[in-house]
């Protein structure tokens, strides 16, 4: 596949890396009254990009391009999330991830990876794996965390898929120019709103999605 084809297979929500089960704090937002319509899903998704989206891809993208070796952007990773639940979601889909690249490329090693890394450790090595750039990567990184969030808001908010989808077509710009500045350097920031829906997410009985 040419590099654009991969990060179009890596960007796919089919990708069965588990990450359909997580929303990525928004079930936690729509259920607190912070989410409740096409208005309120933008300005979640705009924070979401610009937090978690960019640093997860900044350290991804860093592992990528050999900045950090894998040892190294996991603890980068543990020191920019606050939120126990939030690693361990991370942890989840980084599993997730790399299960699914050890089907695709075989001949690769995987167990420095180790089975549990965080979500920008897989998302770095994997890229390096698939022949990407690390602004591809990091490309990936911060499409899939918006749409991750848009996916689960439509289903639980009821909302028209074709209103949420024309969303992510506007903050798609946005998610390129963090891309880029991802890749330029490692983020170093955290969102206390999401640690905090990350955390109440887990105490409440019987939630839809893992996170």
């Amino acid at each position: 596949m040419s590099g654009l084809a991969t990060l179009l297979v890596l960007s796919d929500s089919r990708l069965p890396t588990g990450g359909h089960v997580h929303s990525g704090g928004v079930e936690e937002a729509v259920t607190s009254g912070l989410v409740v319509d096409l208005v309120t899903l933008r300005a979640f998704l705009r924070r979401r990009i610009r937090t978690t989206g960019l640093v997860t891809a900044s350290v991804a993208a860093a592992l990528h391009a050999e900045v950090l070796d894998v040892e190294a952007a996991d603890l980068e990773v543990d020191a920019r999330t606050p939120s126990p639940a939030a690693r361990r979601a991370s942890r989840a889909q980084g599993r997730g991830l790399v299960r699914l690249a050890r089907k695709v490329w075989p001949e690769r090693e995987w167990d420095a990876v180790g089975p549990t890394p965080h979500l920008a450790v897989a998302a770095g090595v994997v890229g390096a794996a698939s022949a990407l750039l690390p602004e591809q990567t990091a490309t990936s990184v911060v499409y899939t965390t918006m749409t991750g969030s848009a996916t689960a808001a439509q289903r639980l908010l009821a909302l028209d898929p074709g209103d949420v989808a024309a969303l992510t077509f506007e903050l798609s710009t946005l998610c390129d120019l963090t891309a880029a500045e991802a890749a330029k350097e490692l983020a170093d920031l955290s969102d206390p709103l999401l640690d905090v829906l990350a955390e109440r997410h887990v105490a409440r009985d019987r939630p839809l999605f893992a996170s």
